[in-house]
C-alpha cells in the first residue's frame, strides 16, 4: 500500500521491513522502516473498507503489546474513522477507550495540549444529552487526581495546579442554573483540596480561558469533549497533540479527524503529526 501510494504521488522511498530494534539502525532520508500488517482488501484512497476494520485494530494491537513489552518507547496514532471499523464489526469508540482496555482496562484521560495550554476532559465521546447524568464525584476526582499523577510522572512537574470547568453557565449559579456543579464536581474538589492538591474550580467556562484565570495553571480539566477542545483548537489546529494518560504506556496523537477528501492528493497537512512524534520522543526521554 506505501509503495502504491508513493509512486501514485512521485515519491522516491525505500521501504525496510522491521525486525527488530537492535537491527533497525539509524533513520536514513529516503528510507522508512515499516512493521508491515496484512491488509484484507487493497486500498483505494478516500474510500474506507469496512473488511479492512481488522487490520486497522490489529495494527493497534501490535504498537500498544510492543509498547508494553518496552520493545518500543511509544505510540504515535493517526486518524481512523470510528464509523467504519464499527461496520466491521467491531465495537469501538475511539483509541482511548481501545487501548485502556487493551492495557489492563486501565482509567484512561485524555488531555489535548498545544505549547500554552493542557485540557484534559472527565466525558469524551458521548452525547451531549448523557453528560449530566455521567459525571459524579467519584468519576471527576478520580480524572482530576489521573491528570496530577500523570503531569508529575510523565510531564515532570512537581507540584501540577489544576483549573476545574463547571458543567452549567457560571458553573451553576449556586444550583440556580443546574444542581451538577453542586452535587458532582464540588465534593471532588473539596476532597482533593482537603488532601494537599492545588486545585481551584468549579468556574465558569465561559472566563476559564481568559488569561487571567489560566495564569500558573499547568492544566484545565473540562466536563465534557466541546468544552475545551474549541478554544484549544482555535489557538493553531496542526500544533495540537493528544496524550492518553491513565494507561501504562506513552501515546500520542494528531488533533483531527481522516479527511477523507484529501486522501492520496498529497494536499494534506501532516504539521499535528510531526507534533505528535515530537511530543512522543521528548517525553520518552523521562518515562
Amino acid at each position: 500500500m506505501l509503495l502504491r501510494r508513493a509512486d501514485e504521488l512521485s515519491i522516491k522511498i525505500h521501504l525496510k521491513e522491521y525486525s527488530s530494534v537492535e537491527e533497525t539502525g539509524p533513520h536514513s532520508p529516503g528510507q522508512l522502516t515499516v512493521l508491515p500488517i496484512k491488509l484484507e482488501n487493497s486500498v483505494v484512497p478516500g474510500t474506507p473498507d469496512s473488511t479492512n476494520a481488522k487490520y486497522l485494530l490489529e495494527t493497534l494491537d501490535r504498537a500498544v503489546d510492543g509498547c508494553l513489552a518496552r520493545e518500543f518507547s511509544a505510540m504515535v496514532t493517526g486518524p481512523v474513522s470510528k464509523a467504519v471499523i464499527n461496520q466491521g464489526g467491531f465495537k469501538f469508540s475511539g483509541h482511548t477507550e481501545y487501548i485502556a482496555e487493551r492495557c489492563d482496562h486501565a482509567f484512561p484521560v485524555m488531555m489535548l495540549m498545544n505549547k500554552v495550554l493542557r485540557i484534559a476532559l472527565v466525558t469524551t465521546h458521548i452525547p451531549l444529552s448523557k453528560v449530566s447524568s455521567t459525571l459524579n464525584p467519584g468519576l471527576v476526582e478520580k480524572v482530576i487526581l489521573t491528570v496530577h499523577h500523570e503531569l508529575i510522572k510523565k510531564f515532570g512537574i512537581n507540584t501540577p495546579h489544576l483549573l476545574v470547568c463547571g458543567v452549567n453557565p457560571h458553573a451553576g449559579e449556586q444550583g440556580f442554573l443546574g444542581r451538577e456543579d453542586k452535587e458532582s464536581i464540588q465534593p471532588a474538589v473539596n476532597n482533593l483540596l482537603s488532601q494537599g492538591l492545588h486545585i481551584f474550580g468549579p468556574v465558569a467556562a465561559d472566563t476559564a480561558f481568559t488569561p487571567a484565570s489560566l495564569k500558573g495553571m499547568d492544566a484545565v480539566i473540562c466536563m465534557y469533549h466541546d468544552q475545551g477542545l474549541p478554544v484549544l483548537k482555535s489557538q493553531g489546529f496542526g500544533e495540537i497533540v493528544n496524550i492518553t494518560l491513565g494507561v501504562p504506556i506513552l501515546r500520542t496523537s494528531v488533533d483531527h479527524g481522516t479527511a477523507l477528501a484529501l486522501a492520496g492528493t498529497g494536499k494534506a497537512d501532516d504539521s499535528s503529526l510531526l507534533a505528535a512524534i515530537k511530543c512522543a520522543d521528548e517525553l520518552s526521554e523521562h518515562y
